[in-house]
């Protein structure tokens, strides 16, 4: 299982415009941060402007964040850039053959295991908030410039 790298890109994002908040923050410098393309960022913005994490400022550019970081979990980000509402984190084959017996009864036996496995991740991503990923780079980078 893998979750895409977006989730981790978005989080490298916020950090990015926490760090060098004195700064205009485009889409090009945080692609140039993360080693990807400036339109990945751009379709990233996108998300988590939808859901309300972020404001692209328009004109003279630049990214706010719309939240105090101890208000803005990993769950958040996650479900703007990983997933619709109501999204499965498991992909279950589409046909599984109802003439087998396994294949007629395997939605049965997985279904309610999947769920709660994604329910426990999603529980685990909620305690963990942008503010710990700000107090942790900032030690860090402190560390790197004793």
């Amino acid at each position: 299982m893998q979750i895409s790298s977006r989730f981790t890109m978005a989080i490298h994002m916020f950090a990015c415009i926490d760090v060098f908040k004195d700064m205009k923050m485009t889409s090009d410098f945080m692609a140039a941060s993360i080693g990807t393309n400036p339109v990945i960022i751009r379709k990233l913005l996108q998300q988590l402007k939808a859901a309300d994490l972020v404001e692209v400022l328009r004109g003279t550019g630049g990214v706010k964040v719309k939240r105090p970081f101890n208000e803005i979990t990993f769950l958040d980000i996650y479900q703007a850039v990983e997933c619709t509402p109501q999204e499965e984190l498991f992909h279950f084959h589409e046909k599984p053959n109802q003439k087998c017996p396994v294949g007629r009864n395997i939605h049965h036996v997985l279904d309610s295991k999947l769920d709660k496995v994604q329910r426990a991740m999603e529980q685990e991503l909620a305690k963990i908030t942008l503010e710990d990923v700000k107090e942790e780079m900032e030690e860090w980078i402190r560390k790197e410039n004793e």
